[in-house]
Formats: C-alpha cells, sequence, structure tokens
C-alpha cells in the first residue's frame, strides 16, 4: 500500500492532542475505515501526487499497528504506539550489515529468527530446480541475503553446483562470485542462472576452478572487486555423494583428515577476502559410516574457530527426503531398529562473523 506520507504523518501527529482515550480509538476506527480503498479515502492519505510523498507499507503491517492501539489500555500507551507508527512511516532505520528498516521490524514476519527452520516445500519458482543431487534449498541462501547482505554488494560461494546461490542474488540485487571444479556442474548453473531475470543489473561472475587452491584475492582482483560482505559455503559432505571423478573434489577425498584440511584452506581464504565486522554461512550434515555416527558437522564448524571466525549461531534444518532415500522410508526404519541408530532428518547452517 503506496500512503502520503506527508498527510498520513499530519493526521497521526493531530491524533496525538487528543487527550481522551475514547475519542482517540473513534478517531482511529475512522482511519481504519478510510484506509479499506482509494474511494473511502476522505482524508487523502492514498492519494500520492508526488513521489516524494509516497511511502510504501505493508497493508497487514498498518492494520495490526492500528489493532494493537486500539488494544491499549490508556492513553498515554496508545500515544506512544502512535509515535512508533509515525516513526515506521517517516524514518528508516538499518544496520550495517542489511537493508532491512528497524522501524518496521514487523513487517518482516516471512525472516526466520528461531534456531530451528522447517521447511516443507522447496521453492522451485522462477529457475530454481531440484535436479543437481545434493544442491540445497533455495530458501536457505534467500534468508541470508535478506538479513546479512545490502544490495549491490558481493556474495561469496565456493561450492557453486547448480547456482542455487547466484540466482538468489539476481533475484535481491547482490552480485555474486561462484567457484566450483565441477565442469558440468558450472555448465549447469551458468544455465540456471540465465534462465532467471536480472532485474537490479547486478554481475555474477562463475568460475571453474577448485576452491582449496585458488587465490581468492587474486580472483577478486582481476575483476576490481575489494572485498565481499558475505560467503555461503556448503560443501559436499565427504564421500556421502560423489559429485564427479576429479580426485581434488571434496567428496573423493581419502578420509576425514584430508577432508578436513581442504576445507580449512576454504575457510582461510574466505577470511582473507570477507570484510571485518561481516558474516559466513557454512550449510553442512553429518556422516554415517560403519556402525559410527561421525559429527563431520561439528568437526568442520571447529575448523572455521581455529581460524579466527566468532560462533554466532547453530541452526537445525530439517529435511524429509533425500534423493538417496526416495520410496524407501520403510528400509531405513528397519535398519535404523536393527542397527540402533536413529535416521538423518537434519542438517546443520552454522552463522560466523569475522570480527
Amino acid at each position: 500500500m503506496n500512503l502520503n506520507k506527508t498527510k498520513a504523518t499530519d493526521y497521526l501527529t493531530q491524533l496525538l492532542e487528543i487527550e481522551d482515550l475514547n475519542q482517540l480509538r473513534s478517531k482511529l476506527v475512522e482511519l481504519q475505515n478510510n484506509l479499506k480503498d482509494v474511494k473511502s479515502d476522505k482524508i487523502g492519505l492514498l492519494n500520492i501526487t508526488h513521489n516524494g510523498d509516497a511511502v510504501n507499507i505493508g497493508s497487514q503491517y498498518i492494520k495490526n499497528e492500528l489493532n494493537q492501539i486500539l488494544e491499549t489500555q490508556t492513553l498515554e500507551r496508545s500515544k506512544y504506539y502512535i509515535q512508533r507508527f509515525i516513526k515506521s512511516i517517516t524514518q528508516i532505520k538499518t544496520s550495517k550489515v542489511n537493508d532491512l528498516n528497524l522501524n518496521r521490524w514487523k513487517e518482516y514476519n516471512d525472516i526466520l529468527t528461531d534456531s530451528l527452520w522447517i521447511m516443507d516445500k522447496r521453492d522451485n519458482s522462477g529457475a530454481h530446480n531440484a535436479g543437481y543431487w545434493g544442491n540445497f534449498i533455495p530458501q536457505i541462501p534467500s534468508q541470508f541475503l535478506r538479513r546479512y547482505t545490502k544490495a549491490g554488494e558481493w556474495v561469496l560461494d565456493p561450492f557453486l553446483g547448480s547456482g542455487t546461490t547466484l540466482i538468489e542474488c539476481k533475484r535481491q540485487g547482490r552480485n555474486g562470485i561462484g567457484i566450483d571444479l565441477n565442469s558440468i556442474a558450472v555448465e549447469l548453473s551458468k544455465k540456471n542462472i540465465s534462465n532467471e531475470n536480472n532485474p537490479f543489473n547486478i554481475c555474477t561472475e562463475i568460475i571453474t576452478a577448485d576452491s582449496t587452491e585458488i587465490d581468492y584475492e587474486q580472483i577478486l582482483k582481476e575483476r576490481n572487486i575489494k572485498s565481499v560482505q558475505f560467503a555461503i559455503i556448503h560443501p559436499p559432505y565427504w564421500d556421502i555423494i560423489k559429485f564427479s571423478e576429479n580426485k581434488n573434489d571434496l567428496s573423493n577425498a581419502q578420509d576425514i583428515d584430508i577432508f578436513l584440511e581442504k576445507m580449512e584452506k576454504i575457510i582461510a581464504s574466505t577470511y582473507k577476502v570477507l570484510d571485518k565486522g561481516r558474516y559466513c554461512a557454512l550449510v553442512i550434515g553429518d556422516k554415517y559410516s560403519s556402525g559410527e555416527w561421525i559429527p563431520l558437522a561439528f568437526y568442520t564448524m571447529q575448523k572455521f574457530l581455529e581460524n579466527k571466525f566468532k560462533l554466532k549461531s547453530t541452526i537445525i534444518k530439517n529435511f524429509e527426503e533425500t534423493k538417496g532415500k526416495i520410496n524407501q522410508k520403510e528400509l531405513w526404519r528397519y535398519r535404523a531398529l536393527a542397527g540402533g541408530f536413529y535416521i538423518f532428518k537434519h542438517e546443520y547452517i552454522f552463522l560466523f562473523k569475522k570480527e
């Protein structure tokens, strides 16, 4: 909904002068009715005569704010909420790491702030698809880009895969750099990313290379990029899925020590190019082998801590069915009962900050 900022502010300011709670409530109900549609807008709050007067604000947000004011029991509290409402219309308060207007924080009810992420369906809109084995759901980078980046900033993805992160970058107006040693994955990602519209005219750089060996600083320098403001790392979960025949592929690591050694190189390289005070997310799961649960996620998380990153959050994300277990629920349930273990239904997302 587009409000005439000047008229809305003037009207709400006049309400602050009312000293009778019942009269104030009556005026608020009048305001609610006024905002139902343009034809009933006697006050002219929906009449946008100049672009400078317009402020776009969710209709549900407005409804909730007015209801909260109406439900208060004191004049003092009502005026406090009106003043806060005026501030949400007239002032923008953002942090150093995103474009969210904290004066209207209630409007972002689709942004997750809890450490348990239950997502029933994968976002398959636009260029997104589940065709690549092992790619993560688009909602993960979507959530992080909104909370930890600003428009026009640079995002690094050292495991490009099918291009999920860079597709989200195009949607949200962030520049993206994706790296992958698998040429098949790179060609697929190029196709997927090109199928997504680019309304913000951002740049997506796709590089075919081994993320454990290349010089990240040199890559940025060659592209006139000083640094990145966010990184999202979604490596193979060791050898659970073989992504290629390349011996340098992490999914072909001979043992867990080699896997972690290679991961540490990526972590150290990412740290160098990430701006101070900015964030990096690791998306990873554990592994079950030879009757033993291997806490791969926590081993990798420890490498981040050893390389000067500070852990900010540990998120548990559910998944219902992987490609390797499609139509095999009963079989895996039997195996779990017989083998004395629990079936994987989650993966970890660790959020780090460079201090």
